[in-house]
């Protein structure tokens, strides 16, 4: 008798059940993940580091997942609007189930908290599914019988490691999601860069706003950052969609803070979009912890911008030394870059503001743009960018800040801050000289800048124009006082800005013009700004020196003489006295002139 037992009978049935059985996955995990990163960039983050787009079962959502992860890799929001375009723009959008199937990924997860569980259950069903090729194989390796048995072991090791490995394909995605896809790359058009409301920068760069400590630089970022976070204009911008930012402050106290947002219009409801972090407990964010609180922060609220308060008060290293701001880049910015999130640093100017911000010049070469603010006189700035890596964008606005008070208090919804604007704009803009002041910003060249300089300059630009009017347009901007027309600002706000209360700038800066409301007294304001100079006069009695009366008209107001275009064109106050955009009230009388 023999001891070989018969083969079992086989079973052609079982083998089709094998065939048929659906490989182990789990589609609504899969449409919870895509979903989870829909809902902001926090969730994108918590996806890659656990699975990759080749473990998706489905092949439409492995489309969607790489779509995704390109947007966030420009920098660009990912929501199921631009992701229906960027998939529109490659043929793509219907095979994965149309811009209605995106929005039922976002409905079908509330919130990007558990993003990595519904993760971690794609990529264990993805190995699952390895798991069983790899025995496939083993199995076809086996009934081949080629080879020695050696190596057919060998080889059933290496295709069991490869399918069990602890990450699998997403093991290095975090590292290899850094390499540049070509084709896609070079394909890609970055000149068509939409900036963020107000036009200072792009999604996902970094700027710093330097400026002197009474130039009201968080008077006018608080403002700026408030309007995007509910969707408003700003400088002349038209409203764009709610932008989720972050302002971090150690700076200003809560007083200042509520009247101010009431100022601008903000208030309960009125806020939008903007989280404010009020003297946070966190670490230097020169350190690794300062780095991951702020990270925390930002993943808490899905920030899409972060604000700095002043930059200075987060850093615990010498603020002259550069290895501090590399170690502020290296723990902070980065990270914030490497998510796309952009960045506004608020710092003071050093006691040589032509050198710019104090402290080291590693300051700015991390960020794509500075941003200079200067008081001009009379409730003007200038807002300049003296450094930029990309160029995009204007690279001057001339700004009044407009405000209204009644007595101490600051009228609700009545601060913001304005583009000096020219009707010679609209109807002439070969013509004007206020047209061409603004050309000769645009093209870099310094408020000293002589004529022969300038006309070098546009002649460059292939702007023609006749020289005249260049020599006015010099003198315009070495007189940068004078800058500005209060013709085009209207004696009211319009009704659709939200209004509450308001207060000006930190105490030393020039306060805004007072107005009062219908049947108020006009008494002034307790804080009326520089008395007026007294008129010159012929000197009298003995050692005091003659002083000729000057040539002519003088300011109604302060009594100063007229010049530059306010003199050229007919004005009998300055522009710091004028009644529409000066910085301190009128009077209720003109002074007299001494006898």
């Amino acid at each position: 008798m023999s001891n070989v037992r018969p083969l079992p009978p086989h079973d052609d049935a079982a083998d089709d059940d094998a065939f048929k059985r659906v490989p182990p996955q789990d589609l609504d995990a899969e449409r919870s993940v895509l979903g989870g990163m829909l809902l902001g960039p926090a969730g994108i983050d918590d996806a890659t580091r656990i699975t990759a787009a080749t473990e998706f079962y489905r092949p439409a959502h492995e489309t969607i997942y790489r779509a995704i992860l390109d947007l966030h890799a420009k920098g660009e929001p990912a929501d199921p609007i631009t992701l229906g375009a960027e998939l529109g723009r490659r043929g793509q959008l219907t095979r994965v189930g149309g811009a209605a199937y995106l929005h039922e990924l976002v409905q079908a997860v509330p919130t990007m908290a558990h993003v990595e569980y519904y993760a971690e259950i794609v990529h264990e069903h993805a190995v699952r599914r390895r798991i069983i090729e790899a025995a496939t194989r083993v199995t076809q390796s086996a009934h081949d019988g080629a080879g020695d048995i050696d190596e057919f072991l060998a080889h059933a090791r290496k295709e069991f490691d490869a399918a069990t490995s602890v990450r699998g394909a997403a093991q290095t995605s975090h590292l290899t999601g850094s390499f540049l896809d070509w084709n896609p790359f070079f394909a890609t058009d970055f000149g068509q860069v939409d900036l963020l409301p107000g036009k200072l920068l792009a999604p996902g760069q970094q700027i710093t706003i330097v400026g002197e400590g009474k130039a009201g630089k968080s008077l006018f970022v608080q403002e700026w950052l408030w309007r995007m976070a509910t969707g408003q204009a700003f400088l002349g911008d038209r409203p764009q969609a709610p932008v989720p930012l972050l302002y971090v402050d150690a700076e200003n106290g809560h007083q200042d803070i509520q009247e101010r947002f009431l100022s601008y219009g903000g208030g309960p409801g009125r806020m939008g979009l903007m989280t404010y972090a009020s003297f946070p407990p966190m670490r230097p964010l020169d350190t690794a912890g300062g780095g991951a609180d702020l990270m925390e922060m930002v993943k808490d609220c899905e920030a899409r911008l972060v604000c700095l308060d002043t930059v200075s008060r987060f850093i615990s290293g010498p603020e002259n030394d550069a290895d501090t701001w590399l170690s502020l880049y290296r723990h902070t910015l980065l990270p914030l870059k490497r998510a796309g999130i952009a960045s506004v640093r608020l710092d003071h100017l050093g006691k040589d503001g032509e050198r710019g911000a104090r402290g080291s010049s590693a300051k700015t070469q991390d960020v794509d743009h500075v941003w200079e603010l200067r008081a001009a006189g009379g409730g003007s700035l200038l807002l300049k960018r003296t450094h930029t890596r990309t160029g995009i964008g204007p690279g001057v606005f001339s700004i009044v800040r407009q405000a209204r008070q009644f007595g101490d208090h600051y009228l609700p919804g009545q601060t913001r801050h304005v583009l000096l604007e020219y009707e010679h704009f609209e109807q002439a803009p070969g013509g004007s000289v206020e047209w061409l002041v603004a050309r000769i910003d645009e093209l870099g060249l310094p408020d000293d800048a002589g004529n022969p300089r300038t006309i070098a300059a546009l002649a460059n630009a292939n702007i023609k124009i006749g020289k005249d009017k260049i020599a006015a347009a010099v003198r315009m901007r070495k007189n940068r006082d004078n800058l500005g027309s209060p013709e085009t600002f209207p004696e009211t706000f319009p009704e659709g800005v939200p209004g509450e209360r308001s207060p000006g700038t930190s105490k030393g800066t020039s306060k805004p013009q007072v107005k009062h409301s219908p049947g108020t007294s006009r008494e002034p304001s307790p804080d009326p700004g520089s008395p007026p100079s007294p008129p010159l006069r012929e000197g009298k009695g003995k050692g005091t020196p003659a002083t000729d009366p000057p040539d002519g008209p003088l300011c109604t107001v302060c009594t100063k003489p007229l010049h530059g275009y306010r003199l050229d064109r007919g004005y009998d106050t300055c522009l710091s006295c004028d009644p529409e955009t000066g910085s301190h009230p009128p009077h209720p009388n003109p002074p007299h002139n001494a006898a």
